[in-house]
């Protein structure tokens, strides 16, 4: 077994998208990022309150097919949030943009799958506080939020 090289986390994503202004109109509408800098073909945004200088880098390509399952790529990205109540509103928003595709419980978190405007997936998540891995069951929100703000959490 190798030692690690000290990675702590994965500071930006930088995805090649087909139409700039339509991803960032969905990234800022729906899942709430803010336009640090914006070029003609390009567009970089964070997390609001991030202290990074970006979290997500858009570069337009355009004529771009969308991602083909059989091929291989990049499955997913995940973002987490911090508390159980914006998963609530992060549902309701990915379903309101047709984006929201499945959701899972797994024991350590509890997360939604969407697809922003190119296919791209990503995954929004709520880390379980003291959880354990069950591998992947179904997701019953209402039940955990339930569960989880009579707690305290």
């Amino acid at each position: 077994m190798t030692a690690g090289i000290g990675l702590k986390r994965l500071q930006h994503l930088v995805l090649w998208v087909s139409d700039v202004d339509r991803s960032v109109r969905f990234y800022e509408d729906v899942l709430g990022f803010e336009v640090k800098r914006r070029y003609p073909n390009a567009a970089f945004l964070k997390i609001p309150g991030s202290a990074d200088d970006h979290n997500l880098g858009l570069f337009e390509q355009p004529g771009i097919p969308r991602p083909d399952e059989h091929t291989a790529r990049m499955y997913h990205s995940a973002w987490e949030v911090g508390e159980i109540t914006d998963l609530v509103r992060a549902r309701l928003r990915l379903a309101e943009a047709g984006a929201l595709v499945g959701s899972s419980d797994h024991g350590v978190s509890l997360s939604l799958y969407a697809k922003d405007p190119d296919g791209l997936e990503f995954e929004i998540f709520w880390t379980v506080p003291g959880g354990t891995s069950v591998g992947t069951r179904a997701l019953d929100l209402e039940a955990e939020v339930a569960r989880w703000t009579t707690q305290g959490v």
